[in-house]
């Protein structure tokens, strides 16, 4: 066990005693109990003394015991809509991974954009964040490092030894499939965790409604120019691949398709129902608007899509289904529970009055809009590579909810590009999980990813400062 690990067991209780036992009032006597409660939570998961879930469950123990809420209301945020639309995600992922369809969309994907080196780079890059949109960035970049890995083995085994040039090559890919991991879970709503804390904390405590559609009008764009940046900050300036020239790239994806054979009848079943849950997500509001008495959600359509993978049988004679329910022992259980932890500690938050002390004193404070707001991202973007975005976003969003109450600014404003920084982290390896995997492959040093992503860092500070200006206003 590490030292931080050790440190960390034990300084969680202690704050959290120390905050519950001082002699005055920091907010207030309910406020003061949360502070505690929130101390104990985040100090556990920046240390991760214990599994972050496990911290998360917090709130369901002491929020009763300190009389903050009674168990009935803190369960409630660990059943909330948001995180059943989650589950649905996670079940429609385990679907394509069981049938391997997104190992076959990804490289078909990569053999679409050609075999120059800058254009196999482009087309690992487009296919790991066309998967991270419906796919966990980790699993997205699993499926991709060993397609990756071998392309990058035939250069290092080629005629002229591994070069300048391949190693700038090899880097580039690497740190692509990381960089559009991260950035390609913003397009959607179930891309990423903290889009879903966000928005399940605005229709908990503001009754504010985000719709995956709404979301995409946002997310996409962002997702594809931030992808559109990196490209060019690796290929073009960091890493140059020039006079690199190799066909068998080709090969290997031909290689990679043959061993996957024709689509099974199983794949196609299970693209079909894919298909159907992103085209009710997209045009919900349109189906709602012609049935209006239907009432859809994009919680029930994500349901939809999971009882009809255990439901529909590909052979019926034998009673097999897509999935079982066996296969979900591979589901992520632990990011379902800290959203219930992260929606619990934000009901604290504003039970207890604290969203309003923040709020009050922002008011009263003489700081511009636009200051705040550039801080909030920066803060955020930069203590993203410290510590779980999720539990970053669940801490952190219903304060940033109180200062756009207190700067008397539309919250979806100032929540939006907060939210979208938490998962910029582009600079460290133990910053998210696709950083961490790439980094594993040998093929990179911390001082390439940390020089690379501070530039992107940097970018996208200032265009999540833009999108708070200009465009946020426009679509909400």
């Amino acid at each position: 066990m590490h030292l931080s690990k050790k440190v960390g067991l034990l300084l969680g209780p202690f704050l959290f005693f120390i905050t519950i036992l001082l002699p005055f009032d920091l907010v207030s006597e309910q406020g003061d109990k949360v502070i505690a409660v929130a101390l104990w939570m985040v100090t556990w998961w920046i240390t991760e003394a214990v599994s972050i879930s496990v911290s998360a469950l917090l709130p369901l123990l002491l929020f009763p015991l300190l009389k903050i809420m009674p168990i009935g209301e803190v369960g409630a945020n660990y059943g909330s809509p948001i995180i059943f639309l989650f589950f649905g995600g996670f079940v429609l992922a385990l679907a394509l991974e069981k049938v391997n369809l997104h190992k076959r969309i990804a490289l078909n994907i990569i053999k679409l954009t050609g075999t120059s080196p800058n254009r196999v780079v482009l087309g690992f890059m487009i296919a790991t964040a066309s998967l991270s949109m419906w796919i966990s960035n980790t699993a997205s970049t699993v499926v991709m490092l060993p397609i990756a890995m071998s392309v990058i083995g035939l250069l290092i085994n080629d005629a002229d030894g591994f070069t300048k040039g391949d190693q700038n090559f090899a880097l580039s890919v690497m740190l692509g499939i990381a960089f559009s991991a991260n950035a390609g879970g913003i397009a959607t709503v179930i891309g990423t965790p903290p889009n879903s804390v966000m928005i399940g904390l605005l229709e908990n405590e503001y009754n504010i409604q985000i719709s995956f559609l709404k979301w995409m009008v946002i997310g996409l764009p962002f997702s594809i120019i931030m992808i559109t940046i990196s490209y060019l900050v690796l290929v073009k300036w960091m890493f140059p691949n020039r006079n690199l020239k190799f066909n068998a790239s080709n090969e290997v994806i031909t290689d990679e398709l043959k061993k996957l054979g024709n689509m099974s009848g199983r794949e196609k079943m299970v693209l079909i129902i894919f298909g159907v849950t992103v085209f009710l997500w997209i045009f919900r509001t349109l189906i709602n608007e012609i049935f209006p008495e239907l009432k859809l959600n994009d919680t029930m359509i994500s349901i939809f899509a999971a009882i009809a993978l255990f439901a529909v049988p590909y052979n019926f004679k034998k009673g097999s289904f897509l999935i079982e329910w066996k296969d979900t022992s591979k589901l992520a259980w632990g990011i379902l529970i800290l959203f219930g932890g992260g929606l619990a500690l934000a009901k604290g938050m504003s039970v207890s009055g604290i969203v309003d002390v923040v709020a009050g004193a922002i008011a009263a404070s003489d700081v511009s809009i636009l200051f705040t707001a550039v801080l909030l991202i920066f803060l955020m973007l930069f203590m993203t590579e410290l510590m779980s975005n999720v539990a970053l976003v669940a801490v952190l969003a219903p304060v940033v909810a109180g200062i756009a109450i207190g700067l008397e600014i539309p919250i979806l404003y100032l929540l939006i590009p907060v939210t979208i920084a938490s998962s910029c982290a582009f600079m460290l390896p133990m910053a998210t999980p696709p950083n961490a995997i790439v980094f594993a492959s040998g093929h990179i040093k911390v001082h390439q990813m940390a020089r690379v992503g501070v530039i992107l860092n940097l970018i996208a500070v200032l265009l999540l400062v833009l999108l708070f200006q200009f465009v946020i206003p426009m679509v909400f």
